[in-house]
């Protein structure tokens, strides 16, 4: 027969042994990814198997902890919640991005990116209007809109997927992520974004993009009229490396737009080296504070990569109408 301190010494070693059985469930099924459903949902699992297996291991032992129970309990329920509150946009991002990648090609990267600047670009913070609101759709018919419409017929098959797996996604969005994964597929940063814009269900105010015919100082106001620095200006020119405007590979997203600026070849009358670039991208290296920068994104791609990132995310964020936070 077990005496009372047989049986108190029983109980501690038998806590003990729960302590370390629960420390090491925690180590081992410690989420990697706090933005994968599938882990979510196989963490939550693993806590109900969990505390079925520890019932099942102290019961033939008669000695359950009545720890064990209570954490295992609270482990699945904040999973739980953790999945429908925060794993659910993540999971919507992800399929978008997957979606687009579906569609999207090399060759069709420089037009979707031009399709982002030009539904952006509407944005003024006097008027406080236009912005990433997916108005493009309603403005096809402009002359600076000239071709865009392959590129949003491209985007539709894309969205139209998106919208049957899951709840309807913005024209906004599809355009703001459909931009990010044209930089990536041609070897540029990757661009992380959020969703959640709403789409205008107007078109924008009409001449309210940049002008081609701006010189360096006329562009420089117009991007400060949009919240945009010089460096911010001359970063977000550096998309022009893609497509046919003569910056290098049309395919390929790099900083050879900023050493053919420094270059200049447009001065020569021989050949097709006149008609490199737009008269803005001529008139910004002409500007001495933007050859500062020019010179610092040809010498240097990594810092350009990262500059390009973080003011596409501010271009298509900014001016942006949201869904209210749940």
């Amino acid at each position: 027969m077990m005496t009372a301190t047989g049986v108190s010494s029983a109980a501690s070693l038998s806590s003990a042994a729960t302590n370390r059985r629960i420390s090491k469930i925690r180590a081992k099924f410690r989420p990697t990814h706090p933005c994968g459903s599938k882990t979510i949902e196989a963490l939550s699992s693993v806590a109900t198997a969990a505390v079925e297996n520890e019932s099942a291991s102290f019961g033939r032992r008669g000695m359950l902890s009545v720890t064990t129970i209570p954490f295992f309990l609270n482990l699945h329920e904040s999973l739980a919640g953790f999945h429908a509150d925060a794993a659910e946009p993540f999971r919507d991002y992800f399929l978008v991005k997957e979606e687009v990648k579906k569609v999207l090609s090399k060759g069709k990267a420089a037009g979707v990116l031009r399709l982002v600047f030009h539904d952006a670009g509407t944005f003024e913070i006097e008027d406080n209007a236009g912005g990433m609101n997916g108005s493009i759709v309603y403005e096809l018919d402009r002359p600076e809109n000239t071709g865009l419409q392959k590129s949003l017929k491209i985007l539709g098959k894309a969205k139209a997927e998106v919208d049957m797996m899951i709840q309807p996604v913005s024209w906004a969005d599809m355009i703001a992520v459909a931009g990010a994964e044209a930089v990536s597929v041609c070897g540029g940063p990757n661009i992380p974004l959020q969703l959640g814009r709403i789409d205008s269900m107007v078109p924008d105010p009409e001449g309210k993009l940049p002008q081609e015919s701006l010189d360096a100082s006329g562009l420089k106001r117009c991007f400060q009229r949009k919240g945009f620095s010089t460096q911010e200006l001359v970063a977000l020119s550096g998309a022009h490396t893609l497509g046919s405007k003569g910056f290098g590979n049309p395919i390929s997203f790099d900083n050879a737009y900023f050493k053919i600026l420094l270059e200049k070849p447009w001065s020569s009358s021989a050949g097709m080296s006149s008609m490199i670039g737009l008269p803005t991208d001529r008139a910004l290296v002409e500007d001495g504070e933007c050859f500062r920068w020019i010179s610092m994104y040809a010498n240097n791609q990594d810092l350009f990569f990262e500059d390009f990132k973080n003011v596409y995310i501010k271009l298509v964020n900014t001016g942006a109408m949201w869904k209210p936070s749940l």
